[in-house]
Order: C-alpha cells, then structure tokens, then sequence
C-alpha cells in the first residue's frame, strides 16, 4: 500500500509518534490532518509543518467525535486513512487511594476513543477506493508493564480489537493494521518514565516511523520494530519469565 497522495487523520497528532508521523507523510505527498486536546500544542506543531490542518478534539469525548466527524466529512470528503494515534501512559499505584473518575482516563484515549472514531469514521472510509485505519497499540499489549497497570489493559485490548476488526473488515477496501511502538525517546516517556528504566534508551521516534512506513507500504499488517517484536515473541514462549523482568521496574 502506498502511502502517498493520500488523505490522513492522526488522533494526538500535536506531539511525539503523531507529529513524527505527520511530518514524515507531508514529506511523502499526502493531506494531513490532526487532532489534540491543546490548542497550544496544535499551532506549534503547525509552526514546524505548516502544511497541517489542524482540529481541537479530545478522544474520550464522543461528542467531540461526532463533530469532527462532521467537519471532515463536510471539508474532507476524500479522507481515506484515519491513525489512532492520541494516548495516555501513567504510573499507577494501584494499592493508593485515588478517585473512581480518574481511574480509567487510559482505557477512555487509548482504547475506548478508538473504537468510537473507527465505528464513527467507517462510512466515510467506506466510501473510497482503498482505505486503511492504522491502531496504535505498544510493545506492552503483549506483556504488561506492572506500574503501568491500565495502559497495559488498555494496549492488550487494543490489540484484540484490532485483530477482531481486521477480520470484519476482511473482503472490504479497508485495510487494517496495527502499529505496536517498543520504548520510544517521545516527551511522554521522558517526562513519566525515564528516570524509572535506568539509563535504558528507547528507539528515536524518526527512525520508528520511517520502519513503519517501509513495513506499511511492504503490506505487513502488524508491525512491531525494535523490542516490540522481543516482547511478542517472549510472550509466545516464555510469558513468565518476561513479565517478571518487567516487573523489577518499581
């Protein structure tokens, strides 16, 4: 599948994997839009792309979907790619008190959010020739991280819906695949994680996306670079002995 001339959403697209994936697809010839919650960070990342067109949008709000929605469809009625991009990774003591509401923010923008912008997106996407919707998942689907207990539940049910999606949409224009990041030198893992993983280095976020691009227009359909694929494989074979290892992280 070649990923030119084409006409792409990116969720979370203001900053990290998002932003390095909108940059490197405008370099590539296509029409990209994104999403973010900050208004701020959406004119930034339009400063150092000034190609992007920008919507103030937050995933886990379904009426902020379906207003989106109706302004793509009215402005941009040959979108034919949509990334579910947005996420969220906390460190969450799960033995400390903290509010109910607050709880499942992960699973509401990594997991929920998702499933309601394909469900709301899919006539639009049907409509065109050849479509893709690209999930982005983690490593972490495969093997939870255990301070990251809800991301962990969050990616893992990513990845299954993912799977179950791919095999309805089987027979249709729509393609569907599933992007599943190893550690990654974003903003998110420097300011929450990197203190934690002990001078460990994640991928740069450039040569992530130029993988997954190659991987993309080669026609994998599950792409995991790096130590993704570690992780993929480990839970196959030796499930135990790698979340242990995970979890001497504290």
């Amino acid at each position: 599948m070649k990923m030119r001339a084409r006409t792409i959403l990116i969720t979370g697209g203001s900053s990290g994997i998002g932003l390095e994936l909108a940059g490197q697809l405008i370099a590539g010839g296509n029409t990209v839009l994104i999403t973010g919650r900050s208004e701020h960070a959406l004119q930034s990342a339009k400063r150092r792309f000034p190609e992007l067109h920008l919507f103030q949008s937050d995933v886990s709000k379904a009426e902020d979907i379906r207003s989106l929605y109706e302004q793509i469809a009215a402005h941009y009625p040959k979108l034919d790619t949509l990334v579910n991009n947005a996420g969220v990774m906390k460190i969450v003591p799960l033995q400390e008190a903290r509010p109910l509401e607050t709880l499942t923010q992960e699973v509401d923008i990594n997991l929920v959010g998702p499933m309601r912008m394909v469900q709301q997106f899919l006539p639009l996407l049907k409509a065109q020739p050849d479509a893709l919707i690209i999930n982005v998942s983690s490593g972490l689907a495969f093997v939870p991280f255990a301070v990251s207990p809800v991301y962990s539940a969050a990616k893992a049910g990513m990845h299954a819906y993912t799977r179950c999606l791919r095999a309805q949409l089987q027979g249709t224009k729509i393609s569907v695949v599933e992007l599943a990041p190893p550690l990654t030198e974003t903003p998110l893992f420097s300011a929450e994680f990197k203190g934690k993983m002990k001078g460990e280095k994640g991928m740069p976020v450039d040569v992530l996306i130029r993988k997954a691009l190659v991987a993309i227009e080669a026609g994998k359909r599950e792409i995991c670079p790096g130590q993704s694929n570690i992780l993929r494989v480990a839970s196959r074979l030796a499930p135990g002995f790698i979340f242990r290892q995970l979890s001497k992280v504290v």
